[in-house]
């Protein structure tokens, strides 16, 4: 066992049961302290720190029950382990009740002992790992940096090895990947690790309407359309001197495309309404879930932009690729909840392990975590239920592809909706379009897509 959890006091009257224990704890490695009663052992709590203390509980001076209830015992971290001849069921909860951790009813056999307290090792070992985590947490979400990405695998170091050299330069990134593998993420690494002191600001590209996308990315001119009623900085001018993320670029429609193509070419933008163009020190990170190039194929992405973005490619690999990556994000998530929710931290077992790494996770990081977090919803004792949830594995030897993945799931459904909304307006495109509450333009370059005569 780790050394730091070797330190033990056996607090007990009977000098003979002192000396058995002491025997028995030092052929296992255990430092060994001796008290006769509680009295004693409060003193040696003021000049030691105890890993773990046996106590008896019928002890002259100070029993057992009077020492769980001291102010010096409350106060501390180590496990306590109770051991009473007149033990009973009553006791055993009345020890729980003032914080001891277990009870073992005299006569015991040393190997009763040993189990217990590897049992209590494990428990503070546990302990430890989830007080790390949780200053982990708490120093991410203060100085986020590259440092606090979650990996193990050899692909994960190769690419944070690539973001640390991008990140020195000022040239556009596209980041490439499935969805809920972390470009954002990624994002936040190139601009952390950069000497960039502005901002790190991100935008979705497809949650947002033509219109409003163009203000929001470039800003407007008082009076440059109705409601347009004062100036609005947009998000490259908020950006100055820092970072702005774009997500789903793909989605960035084809008549701001050649305004963004500007920004990476002169480093200046014009605002909605404006007559005069304006310098600005931003970097531009993109991100793509889809095939960009096949976007470029199809007419929809100008080839341009696509090269001008992707000066520096980096591609986050699914994480069915880095199944080392898997146990450690599951750790992370489930020190992160138990934080939020103010609980104790429950264990993954070598079992839970070993479920976890052979899913596949068509969901990827995304995915893991939400399981995690409703894994932890149904679990009530010192290990983390995975059962309760009933996670489909894969077959024996391997996957499809395509059965897990939500990409190719999505598309089917969105051609099905596509056919029965045509079908039901007549083949009347802009009624379909009303229907599937998309833009026309979405709906002729889906068709398009999905070779819908």
């Amino acid at each position: 066992m780790a050394e730091q959890f070797r330190n033990l006091l056996v607090i007990d009257d009977e000098g003979s049961m002192r000396h058995m224990l002491r025997l028995v704890l030092e052929q296992h490695q255990y430092r060994v302290s001796e008290a006769a009663n509680g009295a004693e052992a409060i003193n040696l709590l003021y000049k030691e720190k105890f890993d773990v203390i046996l106590s008896d509980i019928r002890m002259p001076d100070m029993d057992g029950l009077t020492f769980l209830e001291q102010p010096e015992v409350r106060a501390l971290t180590s496990t306590i382990i109770m051991m009473s001849a007149y033990g009973s069921v009553d006791t055993a909860l009345e020890c729980m009740k003032r914080g001891a951790y277990d009870y073992i009813s005299k006569p015991f056999k040393p190997d009763e002992v040993i189990l217990t307290l590897r049992k209590a090792e494990e428990r503070q070992q546990l302990k430890v790992e989830n007080r790390q985590l949780k200053q982990a947490l708490s120093k991410q979400e203060q100085n986020f940096s590259i440092e606090h990405i979650i990996h193990a695998s050899p692909k994960m170091q190769q690419l944070l090895k690539l973001v640390k050299v991008a990140a020195k330069a000022d040239s556009p990134v596209l980041i490439s990947g499935e969805t809920g593998t972390g470009k954002e993420l990624i994002a936040k690494a190139l601009h952390s690790e950069s000497a960039r002191k502005g901002q790190f600001l991100a935008i979705n590209c497809s949650a947002i309407t033509a219109g409003l996308l163009e203000s929001e990315l470039f800003g407007h001119k008082k009076g440059a359309f109705t409601g347009a009623d004062r100036d609005k900085e947009g998000l490259f001018s908020i950006a100055h001197g820092g970072t702005l993320f774009l997500d789903e670029i793909a989605d960035l429609p084809l008549e701001l495309q050649p305004k963004l193509l500007r920004v990476l070419q002169e480093s200046e933008i014009r605002k909605v309404g404006a007559t005069r163009s304006e310098k600005i020190n931003t970097r531009v990170i993109a991100a793509a879930g889809t095939d960009l190039q096949g976007a470029v194929q199809q007419g929809t992405f100008r080839q341009d932009l696509y090269y001008r973005l992707a000066v520096v490619d980096v591609h986050l690999p699914p994480l069915r690729e880095r199944p080392e990556d898997i146990v450690k994000l599951s750790e992370y998530f489930l020190a992160k909840s138990c934080q939020r929710e103010k609980r104790p931290c429950p264990q993954l077992t070598e079992e839970a392990k070993q479920t976890l790494t052979r899913y596949p996770w068509p969901g990827n990081v995304r995915e893991l975590e939400n399981y995690i977090e409703k894994a932890l919803i149904f679990s009530h004792g010192e290990q983390l239920d995975l059962p309760a949830l009933r996670m489909r594995q894969p077959p024996p030897g391997g996957f499809d592809a395509e059965e897990y993945s939500l990409k190719v799931a999505t598309r089917r459904l969105e051609e099905e909706y596509i056919r029965k909304a045509l079908k039901k307006t007549d083949r009347n495109r802009t009624q379909a379009a009303q229907l599937l509450e998309i833009s026309l333009r979405s709906l002729m370059y889906k068709i398009k897509d999905y070779e819908i005569e």
